[in-house]
């Protein structure tokens, strides 16, 4: 099935084969629909990550060209691979929508990375599927650089992502709301592209639920394989339950906001995934919400942890007949295992908190750490840039933090915080060397991606790839950066949305 044929002055003989293996659609063809992306008239490598193409065994040099250009906009089909697109399901804002899928997007093939684990090489932007509800498939240079910039920057954060191949533009113009920008492709790299809207798509399909659980099990958790299947789907499910406690956590830790954690954005494996309109903190607040669709607050930063648990508790309903063929004893197990989410997630939070802050992480830190979050959200500190002022203020520079929060204000908390800090026995310049470590100078600052992307779409990439270079070495201060750790001023932040780009 084609939407479009590809360019035919364009073929992709002189390419080497990228080695695509097909086992999803092999193994689980119910959850893959055969497709070709979409004519793109003059594709173009745009951005490309050379470190990840080596280590898929990709030749940077050959993605350059025109052939490889064709392929990563999906306008050229790879010559070793069927292309298909996904099939899924999803509650949205918490309504249940009953066929989503990849309505922009294509899964080009199953790669090994050079440690040998599957990997999904997946396009977004490369034109309409029969997923796509009346949406034209394509994506713009702006929204495709976002995920490219702050994938990245998660992975360089050591938070488990979907990682960034390539932008390839297309040569063409996309109407969108603000008028005709550039149109865009992004070649994303995943552990796998199945999500709970996955697993709610097959479970509302006669036997698919189980191929598809085998499959993701051998694939993501292939230890419990040899478990009974009694035991193997609930252990499973424990597994997701525990990789999204632990993932919710760290987008905590960092400030992120995803901005639309929809069912179908919940990944099996862990990995944050679709990057649309997500945005960071910079003052502290727990209400803060950047999507310009999300008018309830639904998936406000605090909500965050809450909504994961939700979203789990729809994992585990499509899950009902695979642990136990007696419905109430399947609901009575499940729900022992998703009543676990909330001690699970706040101890991985408990965890990664005690290393921002240099605690012991065996102590008991709550009533520290809640305490500094009522005081940053009084005087809407900023979220990053306080950690560093805490090592700082160890290393006997004040300064930094005063300008935060009053000393008058913060005084009591931080003689408290010294005290832990002080039972640890340590040199208090190796426990802020410590927090350095784990607590980014920089992040993808709100203001700053704003700008890069404008001046990218423009034609001016310069911008862009100076922030790149920033967000992916976050930990290392160098004064010449100054400029890019500085919150947002004022009157960019009273009213900024970020969007989903479609």
């Amino acid at each position: 099935m084609s939407e479009s044929s590809p360019d035919p002055a364009v073929h992709t003989t002189s390419l080497a084969p990228f080695g695509f293996e097909t086992t999803l659609s092999d193994e689980v063809p119910g959850v893959t629909v055969p497709w070709q992306g979409a004519h793109a008239p003059s594709p173009r490598v745009l951005m490309l990550n050379d470190d990840l193409a080596r280590s898929l065994a990709l030749d940077p040099a050959s993605l350059r060209t025109a052939e490889g250009a064709g392929v990563l906009s999906g306008s050229i089909p790879p010559a070793d691979s069927a292309t298909v697109a996904m099939a899924y399901a999803g509650h949205q804002f918490g309504n249940f929508v009953p066929l989503l899928g990849d309505g922009r997007a294509l899964l080009l093939g199953e790669l090994r990375d050079d440690r040998g684990h599957r990997v999904d090489l997946h396009l977004k932007g490369s034109g309409a599927t029969p997923f796509s509800r009346g949406g034209d498939g394509r994506a713009v240079v702006g929204a495709m650089l976002r995920e490219y910039l702050i994938s990245e920057a998660m992975h360089a954060l050591n938070i488990p992502t979907t990682r960034s191949l390539a932008v390839v533009t297309t040569g063409e113009q996309v109407l969108r709301e603000g008028g005709p920008q550039p149109g865009a492709v992004l070649a994303r790299v995943a552990s796998s592209h199945l999500r709970v809207g996955t697993f709610e798509f097959a479970a509302r399909r006669e036997g698919l639920t189980q191929p598809l659980a085998d499959y993701a099990i051998a694939r993501h958790y292939p230890a419990f394989g040899e478990l009974t299947a009694e035991d193997r789907y609930l252990a499973f499910f424990e597994a997701v339950v525990d990789a999204q406690a632990s993932l919710v956590a760290q987008w905590m830790s960092v400030g992120f906001v995803h901005g639309v954690l929809n069912t179908d954005n919940t990944t099996i494996s862990g990995e944050t995934i679709d990057y649309g309109p997500c945005a960071f903190l910079d003052s502290y607040d727990p209400a803060t919400v950047f999507s310009s669709i999300d008018h309830g607050g639904r998936y406000a930063y605090g909500n965050q942890p809450a909504v994961l648990g939700w979203n789990l508790a729809r994992f585990g309903e499509t899950l009902l007949p695979l642990v136990n063929s007696k419905p109430d004893t399947a609901i009575t197990a499940l729900t022992a295992v998703l009543d676990t989410f909330g001690d699970r997630y706040r101890r991985h939070y408990s965890a990664a908190m005690a290393a921002k802050l240099g605690l012991d992480k065996n102590a008991n830190n709550d009533n520290l750490v809640n305490d500094l979050q009522l005081l940053l959200a009084d005087h809407r500190a900023d979220w990053t840039l306080t950690f560093r002022a805490l090592a700082d203020n160890l290393r006997g520079h004040s300064s930094p933090l005063d300008s935060l929060v009053p000393p008058d204000a913060s005084d009591a908390w931080l003689g408290r915080w010294r005290t832990s800090i002080s039972a640890r026995n340590q040199d208090l310049a190796s426990i802020a060397d410590g927090m350095d470590r784990v607590n980014p100078a920089y992040i993808p600052r709100n203001h700053l991606v704003d700008a890069a992307l404008r001046s990218a779409t423009e034609g001016d990439l310069e911008p862009f790839e100076r922030l790149l270079d920033v967000v992916t070495t976050p930990f290392d201060h160098r004064d010449e950066r100054s400029d890019y750790a500085m919150p947002a001023p004022e009157s960019f932040g009273a009213g900024f949305q970020t969007f989903c780009g479609t």
